[in-house]
């Protein structure tokens, strides 16, 4: 009885052990973290639209993945309950993507849009008949200084691989000092959501009028859609230096604090809101700390930017670190993707759209 007692008792703790060994012998951890979700092969086909495109993204891992994720988080963003704020760094308008900001304000899709002056510059002399033009970093057989000291003797401007002729900036301030300036200077000083208000409006105005090739661009749109365009730093552009100079010569100012409350008021006002950030700067602080001031915070955010976290730099913080801040939700649906822009907010945007146009 014994011997049958012990052989039973081993077999009932061989047969224990065996739970805890798949069929290699192989021991099996007890994973909290874990949850198998294998890393799946992206296909690439002919005839792929872009939405099942971001789809294989998902099926991928590193940067794939996360752009995968901005398209979920965008989808839910671009919802009509949802209201977004909009940033906007770096040289967007010059370098192609006027046009998906544009529809994106046309469609609904943005409720509040922050940039910089340089970018509603350039959009600017686009809407008025001003080309940005194709070009080079360096010409062959030159040093890249002695390519834009070419460039400088024949006034052109280079923005990395994109040119722009100088003869456009004086026409844009012909524009401002014509079309623009007048208008406000009768109403003294003024905040900079009205300058560029006025600016959308004489955009929308003039490209119609001139029967401009190019669209009338972001203002325009924003102008037309009751979209408000806060430009914090406006004095660092073509734009804020032409405001400087008509103001030293008549009553025309710039009040740099009248905007907060109308911004702030949005904020509170919000059931849910989103956040959209291309690039960093002075647009991405300022769109993410309106929450400062509200008593929520931001639901969504979708951060597109090549700068890294690890210089301690705004521009590179992620949106968990903005977290802390009290900027997001802790339970906000976030993610940033470490890219190009150029390349990013396409296909983010014409995913997130083609979704929603299938729902």
């Amino acid at each position: 009885m014994s011997d049958e007692h012990e052989s039973g008792s081993d077999a009932g703790a061989s047969d224990a052990a065996d739970d805890d060994h798949d069929h290699h012998g192989h021991h099996e951890p007890d994973r909290e973290t874990f949850s198998h979700d294998p890393v799946g092969h992206a296909e690439a086909r002919a005839g792929m639209t872009v939405g099942e495109l971001a789809d294989e993204y998902g099926s991928a891992g590193v940067g794939a993945a996360n752009l995968h994720e901005a398209v979920d988080i965008t989808e839910s963003m671009f919802d009509d309950d949802v209201t977004v704020f909009f940033g906007l760094a770096g040289a967007m308008v010059p370098t192609g993507m006027r046009r998906i900001v544009a529809d994106l304000i046309r469609d609904g899709h943005i409720d509040v849009l922050v940039t910089t002056g340089a970018n509603l510059t350039h959009d600017a002399i686009e809407a008025i008949g001003g080309k940005h033009h194709h070009g080079q970093v360096h010409a062959e057989g030159k040093t890249e200084r002695e390519h834009d000291e070419t460039l400088r003797d024949e006034e052109v401007d280079r923005i990395y691989n994109v040119y722009l002729p100088q003869e456009f900036f004086a026409d844009f301030e012909s524009h401002l000092r014509e079309e623009v300036f007048p208008v406000l200077e009768e109403e003294g000083i003024v905040s900079i959501q009205r300058l560029t208000e006025e600016l959308g409006r004489a955009n929308a105005e003039i490209n119609e009028r001139d029967d401009v090739d190019e669209g009338p661009g972001i203002a325009a749109a924003a102008y037309e859609n009751d979209v408000p365009i806060y430009c914090p730093a406006v004095q660092d552009s073509v734009l804020g230096l032409q405001a400087w100079m008509y103001s030293q010569t008549s009553d025309f100012s710039l009040d740099a604090l009248a905007d907060m409350t109308p911004l702030t008021d949005i904020a509170f006002e919000a059931d849910e809101a989103g956040a959209f950030v291309v690039g960093g700067g002075v647009p991405k602080n300022f769109t993410l700390q309106t929450m400062l001031v509200s008593p929520d915070a931001y639901d969504y955010a979708v951060q597109l930017t090549m700068d890294p976290k690890q210089t301690g730099g705004l521009s590179g913080a992620t949106l968990d670190e903005a977290r802390s801040w009290g900027k997001l939700e802790k339970d906000a649906e976030n993610v940033s993707v470490y890219a190009d822009a150029t390349i990013t907010l396409p296909l983010v945007v014409a995913a997130a759209r083609e979704r929603l146009e299938d729902a």
